[in-house]
């Protein structure tokens, strides 16, 4: 039995991992860096030690480090959560060789699937559908790109050792190849010092599907159903939920068997996941992940299964509580990942100190893994998700419904997230209905971008919050102040510029005793609203609606139920 559990990683996976293992009387080791001294994690832990300064190449990836910490602590496994070490065949050797447990698969099994056209390779002989593509040692510019007139275009050149969408490059026409090709080995040799590339056929709307498995050290391993991660931006993931709309129970048992299949080829021990493409009822084999995925909490959900508790039983030398038989969906879950990102500017990442914070309401229906709170900072140093919003019910529909739900009451101020992406993404028919591929991002671009009406909204209800302000310090000053609805200077004028990303807007307003009217360019608007703690009730020409202001200097952010944007004055 592991009693004592070192966990190599941080945020919102630390404290995920924590939380299951202290419900197994485990006593937890956190690790931090300089910059998360004050982390969740390193709170939620029984014992925390510094692991050095705050970029992760001096820290969290460091082995002989966390081996050191742990020797030190004296525990009996180490947890590699998903990103940092959790996929490095040396560190996984590193722990057997200073006899402790790693809670993840062989180190022969992450190097089987390190390189992807080594999996492929493998995949071919477990008789593992796999992409019609040339995955050879041979990386000739001339064989390549003969390779890819073979396949047939468009094509995609993918990094061999890569992850997360760098290195990969569409071709659509044998004339973009070869700059392609550069484009993509120069991304992979920045990124993973490996600049070897595959070539494998795209397809034009597949979808994104993956499948959960766990075997134990007995031989045994089942699949715990598909999740449908299809929806992603550069060939990342934001929304995955389980089991996958509108999917046919016998493709299901297909994959299933094939995932296993993959899994029995390379001897693996504990949680993975096999990644496919579907198409017209057809599935090839992607990549295996040898490590828990982000989306797990979508499948705990719909089978009643805690996955970190399954990882940590069978590392330890348990068989799997379950048999295939057993294992049976519930309902259906969805999850998306929040990123701290400015979707308006090419969703760059976005750091600082978060201001203002408020969570939904976690119940049997509405989870939340995350590890941040409000006055928490978001450093360049780490991937950009914050945290993981996952919902549950008997149906789609209604999970679709949860977490329209807690988005609206999600609010974060003083980073921008893709928190009101997801909101406009969610309300999408084609969500909704359930037709998702991987290229729904590209499809909807425009619908899920802010309205010009949107953005009109977010000025008035500022000048409204800046005037209002205004008013009520002066009316504390003014000896007519027991007068009400009556203003010494009715009628006057002001004007309040306001900056949106690059765009500077000028409101002229005009103040009546019950309400401002507010001219923009060649438009005049009558607005008036009541402002009970943060929350606002509003009203634009008729129009009444609330939506929740936060304000720091001259920087606001505006909380509604259909959009958020941040707006800063310039008028001084």
């Amino acid at each position: 039995m592991i009693k004592r559990l070192l966990i190599a990683n941080r945020g919102e996976i630390a404290c995920r991992i924590i939380k299951t293992a202290k419900q197994l009387g485990i006593h937890c080791v956190a690790i931090y860096s300089d910059e998360d001294r004050h982390a969740q994690h390193v709170k939620l832990a029984n014992e925390a030690y510094h692991v050095g300064p705050a970029a992760s190449a001096q820290s969290y990836l460091v082995i002989d480090k966390i081996i050191s910490i742990a020797k030190k602590s004296q525990v009996d496994a180490i947890h590699p959560g998903y990103g940092f070490l959790s996929e490095n065949a040396n560190f996984a050797n590193a722990c057997q060789e200073n006899a402790i447990i790693f809670v993840g698969p062989p180190a022969s099994a992450i190097e089987s699937m390190g390189s992807k056209s080594a999996a492929k390779t493998l995949m071919e002989k477990a008789n593992v559908p796999i992409l019609p593509g040339y995955h050879g040692d041979d990386q000739t510019e001339s064989l390549l790109h003969a390779e890819a007139k073979k396949i047939g275009f468009p094509v995609l050149i993918k990094a061999t050792a890569g992850g997360g969408g760098k290195g990969m490059r569409i071709v659509n026409e044998s004339t973009d190849f070869l700059s392609a090709l550069e484009a993509a080995k120069r991304e992979s040799k920045k990124s993973f010092n490996d600049d070897q590339v595959l070539i494998e056929k795209f397809l034009q709307s597949p979808r994104h599907i993956e499948i959960q498995i766990v075997a134990d050290q007995f031989g045994q391993c089942v699949y715990l159903f598909e999740r449908d991660c299809s929806i992603q931006r550069r060939q990342q993931k934001i929304v995955e939920e389980a089991p996958a709309p509108h999917f046919d129970p016998s493709l299901r048992k297909k994959m299933g068997e094939a995932a296993i299949a993959a899994a029995n080829a390379i001897g693996y021990v504990g949680a993975g996941t096999i990644e496919f493409l579907v198409w017209d009822d057809q599935f090839y084999f992607m990549e295996m992940n040898t490590r828990l995925q982000v989306e797990h909490p979508v499948t705990e959900f719909i089978t009643g299964v805690d996955l970190v508790e399954w990882q940590l039983k069978v590392a330890g030398g348990e068989s799997l509580p379950l048999s295939q038989d057993q294992l049976k969906i519930n309902g259906h879950a969805i999850e998306v990942r929040i990123y701290a990102e400015d979707p308006e500017h090419h969703f760059l990442p976005s750091t600082g100190k978060i201001e203002f914070l408020q969570e939904p309401i976690t119940s049997q229906h509405v989870r939340l893994d995350t590890g941040i709170q409000q006055g928490d900072s978001v450093s360049l140093h780490y991937d950009p998700m914050i945290a993981k919003l996952i919902v549950w019910d008997q149906s789609r529909e209604v999970s679709v419904m949860h977490l329209a739900s807690a988005l609206k009451s999600y609010l974060i101020s003083g980073i921008k997230t893709n928190i009101p992406y997801l909101q406009k993404l969610i309300t999408e028919p084609d969500f909704y209905s359930g037709h998702l591929d991987t290229h729904f991002i590209d499809n909807h671009q425009v619908s899920l971008s802010l309205t010009e009406s949107e953005i009109i909204y977010g000025l008035l209800i500022v000048c409204l919050y800046i005037q209002t302000n205004t008013d009520n310090q002066n009316i504390i000053s003014s000896p007519w102040s027991t007068l009400k609805n009556w203003r010494l200077n009715s009628h006057a004028k002001r004007m309040i510029e306001l900056r949106h990303n690059d765009v500077c807007h000028q409101i002229i307003i005009e103040s009546y005793p019950d309400f401002y009217l507010m001219h923009h360019q060649d438009n005049s608007y009558q607005v008036s609203g009541n402002q009970v703690g943060q929350q606002w009730q509003l009203i634009i020409d008729g129009h009444q609606f609330n939506a929740t202001i936060t304000a720091k200097a001259d920087s606001y952010s505006i909380f509604s139920d259909t959009f958020w944007m941040e707006l800063h004055d310039i008028s001084h």
